[in-house]
C-alpha cells in the first residue's frame, strides 16, 4: 500500500487531503510543521510527500531541501496558496516533482499522485488508484452485496446480453448501466439515455424511433431517434416501466428484428444497439395488471441486476461520504471539512429512503451549513431529517398548539444549537446570528439555557 505524507499547518487542509487519499486506499500520515515532517519522513518512509510552502519556522522549500538530502529519490509535491513563478522554479530546482496551487483540486491531486506512482514503478497501485478524472459515475462501496453486483457487471459487460437493472430510487441504477457500457466492447461508441418517465407518452415514440418532417405539428425537420443515435453503442431505457403500450410494442419489434421506423416514415432503418433497461417498479405486478408486456419483459430481462438499497449495505456509507465530500469540495459546494466519528456513526445508522442520492445531498448540506471545520454529531442531529433527535424536535414543534408557542420553541432550539456549535462562546454566537450580545444573554436567561443542556 502506498504511503503518503501530508505536511500543512492548516488542520482543515490536512484533514481534507487525508480523506481523499485514504478513500483511494493509501496509508496516510500528517505533520503540521517542518520538524515533525522531517521526523515522520525518516520513520514513515512515504512514497509521496505533499508539502506546503508557507509554514512558520522551517518553510516548505527548506524542508524540501532537507528531505532530498535524506533521500535523493524522494518524490515531493509542493502545495501553496501564494504560488509565484519564482517559487515554483525554486521548488523545481530543489527537486520537487510538481507544484500545485491552492485551492486544491481533487482531480489535479489524484492525477499528480498517479504520475508519481507511475514514476516509482508502483504499477499495481496505479491500477488501484480510482482517479476522479473521467470517473464521475464511479460506483463506490465495499459491502458484500455491492461486490456481488460488481462481479455480475464484470461477467456480463463483455457480452452483448441485454440487462434489466432494478432497485429503489436513488440506488445507482444509472451508474450500473454506465459501468456495463464502460467495460464493454462498445465503450467507444455512444451511451444514450432515455428517461421514459420524463417524456410525455405522445412523444416517447418520436424520441425513441425518430420522426419525419411534417409527421406531426412541430416536426419541422427529419429527426433521428435514440435508437439511431446509439448506433453501435448502448441505449439505456431508464424507468422503462413507465413506457406506453404502443411504445412497448415498437421497442419489442426493434429488439426482435434490429430495425426501427421513424414516426411518419415507411423505410425500416437497421440498428445495432445493446439495450439496458432500469425500473423501480415490480414488473411482474405490472404484467399481471396489464400495464407491461410480458414478451418485452423477457426480451429485456436476459440478465437481471438488483441494486440493493443503502439500508442493506450500511458499511458503504462511510466510503460514500468520503467520496461525496471530495466531490463537493472540488465543485465548490462546500469548504474542506472532516466528518467526525460520531457524526459518521449517526449517518450510518439512518435508513436513507432516498438511498445514495439522498446521502449525497445530505453531505453537501452538512458541508455548507455546519458551522465548524468538522461536521459533528450535533450537526447531523440538527441538519439531517431522520435522526433520532431531529425527529423528536420536529415532532415536538409540530405538536405545539399555538403559533406563538411554536415560535418560542423554534427560537430556543435554534439558539441552543448555535451556542453548542460555538462551544458556548456567547460573543461569537451573537456575531454569527447577527444579534446584539445583550439580547442573546436575555434569550439565554429567558429559556433557561445552560452549557449542560
Amino acid at each position: 500500500m502506498p504511503r503518503i505524507l501530508i505536511v500543512d499547518d492548516e488542520e482543515s487542509i490536512r484533514g481534507a487531503l487525508r480523506q481523499v487519499f485514504e478513500y483511494e486506499d493509501h496509508e496516510v500520515a500528517t505533520a503540521e510543521d517542518g520538524p515533525e515532517a522531517l521526523e515522520l519522513f525518516q520513520s514513515f518512509h512515504p512514497h509521496v510527500t505533499f508539502l506546503d510552502v508557507k509554514m512558520s519556522g522551517l518553510d516548505g522549500l527548506e524542508v524540501l531541501s532537507r528531505i532530498r538530502g535524506i533521500d535523493a529519490n524522494a518524490c515531493v509535491v509542493m502545495i501553496s496558496g501564494h504560488g509565484t513563478i519564482d517559487t515554483a522554479v525554486d521548488a523545481t530546482h530543489r527537486g520537487a516533482f510538481d507544484f500545485i496551487e491552492k485551492p486544491l483540486d481533487t482531480g489535479r491531486l489524484l492525477v499528480t499522485l498517479r504520475n508519481v506512482l507511475e514514476l516509482r514503478g508502483l504499477a499495481e497501485s496505479v491500477q488501484l488508484l480510482r482517479s476522479e478524472v473521467g470517473t464521475r459515475h464511479e460506483i463506490v462501496g465495499a459491502s458484500q452485496v455491492l461486490r456481488d453486483v460488481m462481479e455480475r457487471i464484470d461477467r456480463v459487460a463483455p457480452t452483448d446480453a441485454r440487462v434489466l437493472i432494478t432497485g429503489e430510487n436513488g440506488t445507482g441504477k444509472e451508474l450500473v448501466a454506465r459501468a456495463l457500457h464502460h467495460s464493454s466492447s462498445r465503450r467507444d461508441a455512444p451511451f444514450v439515455e432515455v428517461n421514459c418517465a420524463a417524456i410525455p407518452s405522445e412523444l416517447i415514440e418520436s424520441e425513441l424511433f425518430g420522426h419525419m418532417k411534417g409527421s406531426f405539428t412541430g416536426a419541422v425537420a427529419d429527426h433521428p431517434g435514440k435508437f439511431e443515435q446509439a448506433q453501435d453503442g448502448t441505449l439505456f431505457l431508464d424507468e422503462v416501466g413507465d413506457m406506453s403500450s404502443d411504445a412497448q410494442a415498437k421497442v419489442l419489434r426493434a429488439l426482435e428484428e434490429g430495425v426501427v421506423t421513424r414516426v411518419g416514415g415507411s423505410k425500416p432503418i437497421t440498428v445495432d444497439v445493446r439495450v439496458f433497461a432500469a425500473t423501480n417498479k415490480d414488473l411482474s405486478k405490472e404484467i399481471a395488471e396489464g400495464r407491461f408486456r410480458e414478451d418485452l419483459f423477457y426480451r429485456l430481462n436476459v440478465v437481471p441486476i438488483l441494486v440493493p438499497p443503502l439500508r442493506e449495505r450500511r458499511e458503504d456509507v462511510k466510503p460514500l461520504v468520503t467520496h461525496f465530500v471530495a466531490q463537493a469540495v472540488r465543485s465548490n459546494h462546500g469548504p474542506p471539512k472532516t466528518i467526525e466519528a460520531e457524526a459518521m456513526a449517526r449517518l450510518e445508522a439512518l435508513d436513507w429512503p432516498g438511498n445514495v442520492r439522498e446521502l449525497r445531498n445530505t453531505v453537501e448540506r452538512l458541508l455548507i451549513l455546519s458551522p465548524g471545520e468538522a461536521v459533528g454529531a450535533e450537526d447531523v442531529d440538527a441538519l439531517v431529517a431522520g435522526t433520532a433527535s431531529g425527529d423528536a424536535l420536529g415532532q415536538a414543534l409540530l405538536n405545539v398548539e399555538a403559533f406563538g408557542e411554536f415560535k418560542e420553541h423554534a427560537e430556543m432550539a435554534y439558539i441552543a444549537h448555535k451556542l453548542r456549535a460555538n462551544d458556548w462562546n456567547v460573543s461569537e454566537t451573537a456575531r454569527q446570528i447577527e444579534m446584539p450580545r445583550s439580547n442573546l444573554y436575555k434569550k439565554i436567561e429567558k429559556y433557561g439555557l445552560s452549557r449542560d443542556d
